[in-house]
């Protein structure tokens, strides 16, 4: 068969094809015209038109339903219509559609969603980029930006809501009588401070110590969740009841899932174990015992000898 009969052939068999979708009611994207009837012996074969590399992929229409009656009847995805075999290297795989109404499946990277663009990048990346912040009202009146410090590479990271009045004057978190308590905290249970990462949800004091409100809490975690993915921390402490409902995505209280380990829901491999802030422990002495049971866990957690 030469190319002019294998071309004529195809063209049938796509015309086959479309008439197929014209009988199930349905129309090419956009639905605003309707598949005519194509006789493949209506078509001039031109000179350029033959001399098309037999290889060549005649790819399926995408199509939607319309509004006729046979529209809400159940669609059924034909075979595709491809070039007969030969013996010449194929071409490269396009985007096809393994379903009528399914996803688009991408089998070539190059046609692939571009990666995530925060994908490994460091500590110093993510400070950079924060920059001199006013995303939020919060930058009038701080001091200084608290973004974190630590061990880049920690298995244990502590998270706190927002930065103080020690902190904002000094740009280090946990850095007043709190954050005395934590780094005593820390050492309880074999730790150095600078063998952890300390952060905050928002990395700027508002006024008077006041709660973070809704838009300064938007403008500021997603930062706080790229140093996360940066550190990849074994466990993360979250310290009071905002850090804990703000990490887990939760209305649940601190007095209901305090000491119970969670799954931190963006990277499931990460787990988070709430417990009371140092400030709270500062004001209720008696809640010492129970934070020291949590400690407790977060000990025998990172020595591998509690499994979950």
């Amino acid at each position: 068969m030469n190319q002019q009969d294998e071309l004529r052939e195809l063209i049938e068999q796509a015309a086959e094809h479309l008439r197929y979708y014209r009988e199930m009611g349905l129309t090419h994207l956009g639905g605003q015209m309707t598949v005519a009837p194509l006789e493949a012996s209506s078509l001039p074969v031109s000179k350029a038109a033959t001399e098309l590399p037999e290889q060549a992929i005649i790819a399926s229409p995408v199509i939607e339903k319309n509004t006729s009656p046979l529209a809400a009847q159940p669609a059924i995805n034909p075979a595709p219509v491809m070039p007969r075999k030969t013996d010449q290297k194929p071409s490269p795989p396009v985007v096809t559609s393994p379903a009528l109404f399914g996803d688009a499946l991408f089998t070539d990277a190059a046609a692939a969603p571009a990666p995530d663009q925060h994908l490994n990048e460091t500590l110093a990346d993510i400070r950079a980029e924060l920059g001199d912040c006013q995303r939020c009202k919060l930058w009038q009146t701080r001091t200084n930006i608290v973004f974190g410090e630590g061990d880049p590479q920690a298995q244990l990271m502590f998270v706190g809501e927002a930065p103080g009045a020690d902190e904002d004057a000094s740009g280090r978190p946990f850095v007043g009588r709190a954050g005395q308590l934590l780094t005593k905290m820390i050492e309880a249970i074999g730790l150095k401070r600078e063998d952890v990462y300390i952060a905050n949800i928002l990395k700027s004091r508002p006024p008077g110590n006041r709660n973070p409100e809704a838009d300064e809490t938007a403008a500021c975690k997603p930062f706080l969740l790229r140093q996360i993915a940066a550190i990849r921390p074994k466990l993360i402490v979250t310290l009071g009841n905002p850090a804990t409902q703000g990490l887990l995505e939760t209305k649940t209280g601190i007095t209901r899932i305090r000491g119970e380990f969670q799954a931190y829901p963006r990277l499931p491999d990460i787990k988070v174990l709430p417990t009371f802030h140092p400030a709270y422990l500062l004001r209720s002495p008696d809640k010492k015992r129970e934070a020291w049971e949590d400690l407790k866990k977060v000990r025998d957690f990172l020595k591998g000898e509690m499994n979950i």
